[in-house]
């Protein structure tokens, strides 16, 4: 057993929060490695503020570099950016207990969601977001907003826009809960795959660090997820592409709602389902079907 660990992560205080919440949970599950925490820049961190996106991982790929080159042994990410396919030699060796995965909206004056005025600038970049949104109130603006929750609240404060929406779990890790007017339903607004989930990685090679990692890993948060991320890569959704779902394990059951959109609301398509079987994989799959049975095929050529 090593008796350091380097984890590799971003450097936003986001990022560094959910580390040192892996970091207590790892030393509660075992007593004597010391873990030393690795900031590397991404290319989404040097594009966050003004530069364009260019798909899944563009806030993953050079930590999971650091960590096939073993200069880390651990890496830990927010589920929702990792892409579906990982780099060989990579595992997600835990996925610790999943954060509140709804969306939250702040807005100024504290006013929910349909107390907004019609014609209120609503911030956010995302496409899954803006769909949902435009499908509930065409009579909104969604307007493209960039950078870390801290830059997004001032910009929210300083008049630029009239609401933002931002993620429960992150609020939570930063304690700033009270900063939301409102947490938006799922009916309203399905989450992104994976969203309020943390992904740890390892080597799958270095079976003592896949192993000590793995103590605090959630089996019913990962039987979840890979639901989700199987329903995603049935899809080929991307960052771009207006898609969410989300799973909630109950016993031996499962159940995963998911939704596809065009980026303006004016078409959507959403199913759930239940399923018993103990296959996840295959149950994000199932619904996946169900959804291109519903014609979201016909929108995925037009996205």
């Amino acid at each position: 057993m090593k008796t350091r660990i380097r984890i590799g992560t971003r450097a936003s205080q986001l990022a560094l929060a959910q580390t040192n919440q892996v970091i207590d949970e790892l030393k509660r599950a075992v007593s004597g490695p010391k873990y030393d925490v690795i900031t590397i820049q991404t290319e989404g961190d040097k594009k966050h503020e003004n530069g364009t996106f260019e798909g899944k991982g563009i806030f993953t790929k050079e930590i999971e570099k650091a960590l096939i080159e073993e200069e880390v042994d651990v890496a830990i990410h927010s589920m929702k950016d990792l892409t579906v396919e990982l780099p060989p030699g990579i595992t997600i060796a835990a996925i610790p207990k999943r954060a509140d995965p709804h969306d939250v909206l702040i807005s100024n004056g504290k006013r929910i969601f349909m107390q907004l005025p019609a014609g209120s600038r609503i911030g956010t970049s995302s496409p899954r977001r803006r769909s949902q949104l435009l499908a509930a109130r065409g009579d909104l603006r969604v307007v493209d907003i960039r950078g870390n929750i801290e830059t997004r609240l001032r910009k929210l404060t300083s008049g630029a826009y009239d609401a933002v929406i931002l993620a429960a779990a992150g609020l939570e890790r930063l304690h700033l809960e009270s900063k939301r007017a409102e947490v938006l339903p799922i009916s309203l607004m399905l989450p992104a795959i994976g969203q309020g989930a943390l992904a740890i990685q390892a080597r799958t090679s270095d079976q003592d660090v896949v192993d000590l990692v793995n103590k605090i890993d959630h089996p019913t948060t990962r039987r979840e997820i890979e639901a989700e991320r199987a329903f995603s890569k049935s899809l080929g959704g991307n960052c771009r592409t207006p898609i969410a779902a989300y799973a909630r394990s109950n016993s031996s059951k499962l159940t995963i709602e998911g939704m596809i959109a065009s980026v303006n609301g004016q078409m959507l398509v959403r199913s759930r389902i239940t399923s018993d079987n103990p296959n996840s994989l295959q149950v994000g799959e199932e619904l996946a079907r169900s959804l291109l049975d519903k014609g979201a095929g016909t929108l995925l050529e037009n996205l």
